[in-house]
Order: C-alpha cells, then sequence, then structure tokens
C-alpha cells in the first residue's frame, strides 16, 4: 500500500524546497511506493490528493505540520481523508505536532505522532502496521499513539544519530512531481537560491524556544564535506549562487562552519544561516573574514533583549549580554557581514506598568543597536509562548491566564492562526496599547531602515520612505504611523520576520 507525504501551503509566493518532506521520503526510499503534494505548489491540493486516494492504492495519509498557515490545509485535509477513505492511516510530523501532540492525537483524525526526528520512527512504525504487529508500538521511539484504551501514550526519545549516513535526500523523486527550479528564485542573497537543512537541534534549553522540547539541548549535523556535496550538486545540475541555511543552529559546530567555508571559498555562493551571538562570537576575526569571503552575507540571531534580567526570565543559557549584543553589533560592522537580529517584546511581568517599562527599555536598545551599526537588519516578534513545560517562564504564563486551545480545529480560527505569525497574541498581560506601541514602532523602524532583504525597496523608494519616517525615528513619535503603512502597502514592503526573503520569479 503506498504513502502519500504532503507539505501544507506554508505561505503565499515564491516557495522553498520542502526539505521536511524530502526527509520523510529518504527514510522509505527504496522500502515503500510513495509520492509528495506540495500544497505549495498545486492550486487544488485537496483534489491531487483526493484522486491519489481514489486510485485505492494508497494506504498512508503522512504531512508535516508547523504551526500556523499549514494547520489551514493539515486540518480539513486529514479529516476529508477520514470522513472519505476511513481505512487510510494518518500520520502527523513537524513542530507543531511534535509540540502540541496531546491536542492533535486526541483528534478524531489523527493516528499517530512522530514528534522529533523520523528517520528511523517513521520506516519502524509503517513496517510494524504493515505486518499486523501493532502491539509492539511502544518499541518505536519517538512516537505518539493511542492505545487501545484510549490512552495517549508518548514513547522514549531517540538520540540523533549520525547525519552522514543518513540516506540522500531524494532530490530526483521530488522534480518527477515538481520541477526543482520552480523551488529556487532571486533573493537579496543571488539569482537562484537554494534552502538547505544541514543539521538538527541546538545545544541550549531557552525556555521560550520550540525546538528545546524536541531535541532537549541535542545537535547533530552534516559533515562539511557532506554538505559541501549536496551544495556542489545543485550548483553544478541547477546553477544555484546562494543558499539558505534553515538549521536551527547552524554555527553550532566552529570547527564544520570553517571546514565549509574553505570548501566554498571559490564557488561564488553566497549564504545565510542561524546561529547564536554568544556562540559565534567566539570564532576569531580571521575566521569570520574567512566566512565572508567565502560568501557569507548575513547571519541571523536571537538577540531576544537587551536587558539582562529579561535574558535570565527567557533561560537564554549561555554568556550573551546586552554588552555583548552590542560589542557583537560593532564587530560585524568591522567584519562585513550583516547581523541580523530577532528581538521578542513583551514578556509577563509582575505587573503591566512593568511590562510597559520593559518593551520602552528594548525599543530604546534597539535604536542604540542602530546607532552603533546602521545596517543591522532588526526583526521585531510580540512574545508568544511556546515554553518548555516545567520551566519558571511556562509557570508564569500559566499564572498570568493564558493556555493553548484544547480542540485541534480552534487551532484555524483567525485569532489563533495570527498568534501562531506572532503578530497577534492571545496573551493576557499584553494591553493593546503595549500592542499598538510595539507594532507602531516596528513600522517607523521599518519606514526609517527598509530591510536589505527586499530588494525592491531600493533608491528613490527607500529615499522617499526614509525621508518621511526620519522626524518620526528621532523624535520618539510612533503613533498612527499611517502615512508610512500606506507607502509599505503600495510598495508591498516584505517583512522577513513572517515572510522571509523576497523572492522574485
Amino acid at each position: 500500500m503506498k504513502v502519500l507525504i504532503f507539505n501544507p501551503r506554508s505561505a503565499n509566493s515564491k516557495h522553498r524546497i520542502p526539505n521536511s518532506i524530502l526527509q520523510v521520503g529518504a527514510s522509505i526510499d527504496g522500502k515503500y511506493d510513495y509520492v509528495f503534494v506540495d500544497g505549495n505548489l498545486e492550486k487544488d491540493p485537496w483534489q491531487k490528493i483526493k484522486s491519489y486516494f481514489n486510485s485505492v492504492e494508497f494506504k498512508y495519509f503522512c504531512s508535516t505540520v508547523m504551526p500556523g498557515p499549514q494547520l489551514k490545509q493539515a486540518i480539513p485535509f486529514s479529516k476529508k481523508i477520514k470522513v472519505q477513505f476511513p481505512d487510510t492511516i494518518v500520520i502527523w510530523g513537524g513542530y507543531f505536532a511534535s509540540n502540541q501532540y496531546n491536542v492533535s492525537i486526541r483528534s478524531s483524525y489523527v493516528d499517530y505522532i512522530i514528534y522529533g526526528p523520523g528517520d528511523t520512527a517513521f520506516p519502524d512504525l509503517l513496517d510494524l502496521l504493515e505486518s499486523g504487529q501493532s502491539s509492539k508500538l511502544n518499541d518505536i521511539k519517538n512516537l505518539v499513539f493511542k492505545d487501545v484504551n484510549g490512552n495517549v501514550v508518548k514513547t522514549s526519545k531517540e538520540p540523533l544519530g549520525d547525519q552522514d549516513i543518513l540516506p540522500k535526500l531524494p532530490y530526483d523523486n521530488l522534480n518527477a512531481f515538481y520541477p526543482l527550479t520552480n523551488y529556487l528564485g532571486k533573493t537579496f542573497l543571488g539569482q537562484k537560491t537554494f534552502s538547505y537543512h544541514s543539521s538538527f537541534g541546538c545545544p541550549f534549553t531557552c525556555s521560550f524556544c520550540a525546538v528545546v522540547p524536541i531535541y532537549n539541548a541535542r545537535w547533530k549535523g552534516k559533515s562539511a564535506y557532506k554538505v559541501y556535496e549536496d551544495v556542489s550538486y545543485f550548483k553544478q545540475n541547477y546553477g544555484i549562487d546562494a543558499i539558505e541555511f534553515h538549521d536551527n543552529n547552524f554555527f553550532t559546530s566552529r570547527k564544520r562552519v570553517i571546514e565549509f567555508s574553505k570548501l566554498i571559498l571559490n564557488d561564488g555562493i553566497s549564504w545565510w544561516g542561524e546561529g547564536r551571538i554568544d556562540t559565534i562570537n567566539q570564532y576569531s576575526d580571521e575566521e569570520l573574514n574567512l566566512m565572508r569571503n567565502a560568501g557569507c552575507k548575513m547571519i541571523f540571531l536571537g538577540a531576544e533583549t537587551g536587558n539582562d534580567d529579561i535574558l535570565k526570565q527567557m533561560d537564554k543559557g549561555g554568556t550573551q549580554s546586552g554588552q555583548m549584543i552590542k560589542d557583537f553589533a560593532v564587530r560585524m560592522k568591522s567584519i562585513g557581514i550583516i547581523p541580523e537580529m530577532s528581538f521578542v517584546l513583551g514578556l509577563p511581568a509582575e505587573s503591566k506598568e512593568k511590562v510597559m517599562q520593559q518593551i520602552d527599555w528594548d525599543i530604546n536598545f534597539i535604536k542604540e543597536i542602530k546607532t552603533l551599526n546602521p545596517d543591522t537588519e532588526i526583526i521585531i516578534y510580540l512574545y508568544s509562548p511556546v515554553p518548555t513545560e516545567g520551566s519558571e517562564l511556562y509557570q508564569q504564563i500559566t499564572d498570568a491566564g493564558f493556555s493553548f486551545p484544547n480542540r485541534l480545529e480552534d487551532w484555524i480560527s483567525p485569532s489563533w492562526e495570527n498568534f501562531d505569525l506572532r503578530k497577534n497574541p492571545l496573551t493576557p498581560w499584553l494591553t493593546p496599547p503595549m500592542v499598538d506601541k510595539i507594532k507602531n514602532f516596528e513600522t517607523v523602524l521599518n519606514g526609517y531602515y527598509p530591510t536589505v532583504s527586499d530588494y525592491k525597496i531600493r533608491g528613490i523608494k527607500k529615499n522617499i520612505i526614509k525621508t518621511i519616517s526620519s522626524f518620526r525615528y528621532k523624535m520618539g513619535i510612533y503613533a498612527f504611523p499611517y502615512e508610512i503603512k500606506i507607502l509599505q502597502k503600495l510598495w508591498k514592503y516584505r517583512q522577513p520576520e513572517i515572510e522571509g526573503f523576497y523572492i522574485g520569479e
């Protein structure tokens, strides 16, 4: 019986290569017949899915599920599958399914959840189900299911394995369904930008991070040579000239990064990745210059806040401090790599006055960073709770009256969709004036310093919007910035925090 692997729609613009479903496909390649359906590239993905199941050759509907937009297809499509093809087995994976496994598995239309990596768990699950040995489900690690009594069972975690010995991603198989050229687009990094995942996990335990419950401070990456091997394949066959590394923490292993930089040094490929300030700050100037010369153009960094007390509240770990953030911004200016720093505003505090004070503090800190290094990209998020159960932060948000929906269908209501995009949180400690202040400051900031990643806002457009925003930014007047919003809407200003880099044809 065949397997359908589904990637729900995640955005409305040019799309990245779906590494998550490629990883799933790789785990069963050569063992089971499977097809890919990418909701990003299908005009009507349900009709495509339905046509496969109408053939009566398919038994498994497997979906990766991220919070936010992907739920709008994953939930209704899974329900339809169960209604129209009741013998189908529905299996979910991905960050939403892993972190919200209770509400997912208690629905009537999700049979199994792979939480965390499924390289071993997924083929093992199919083997047991095909052999009729469901009594041995407890032996499979990284699995969530309901037992015969309806109780939710979450098996133990499997250690992250050697990434170099995993099967190669089935690019040729995906290309048979969707030409890989559809996933390569123009960004500020290059003309043909390729998305790649070279490692999994993160060695830190930030209490606000969705990665922590899945990987428990574990990290494993492919070797520099294996990464370069894949990059070379796409350069030779598809002419890529840029890479987005979507690792949780690409820079964890300094040795690996330096080896990769030496390998790619003369290939004319620009690249971007995610890391921590206190990790990369340990690299020498010589190593950072090597990275820049090897194509590293921008690094996404979780600054979170410049307030050391809030960093402690977040359980950020490591050695990061407000002063380090400032020093690092200055250092990156001299190196020539753009630091893309994300800040999280609106964490809970003992009073609403304290929350507002913290917001004002970070707004001033962000402006200080821009003074030190105007090229620093600033990404602002409203705090959306995804804390680790048992952490002090988790207790704080619970005491403040916050709770997640207890029905899966509620997650696709408009308010919760916006919540998952971290733009409209349903958090009781954040008042409307606080949210307005953060969003209005963000509008003024983006007007005075348009993101370099949106290459449409250049030249005269950039000068006009910067001039109009100048008085507000310098005087600290953020309320009702309608004139800036009109221009941003007119020119379709792209926000990288929710839309990624602008990608053109």
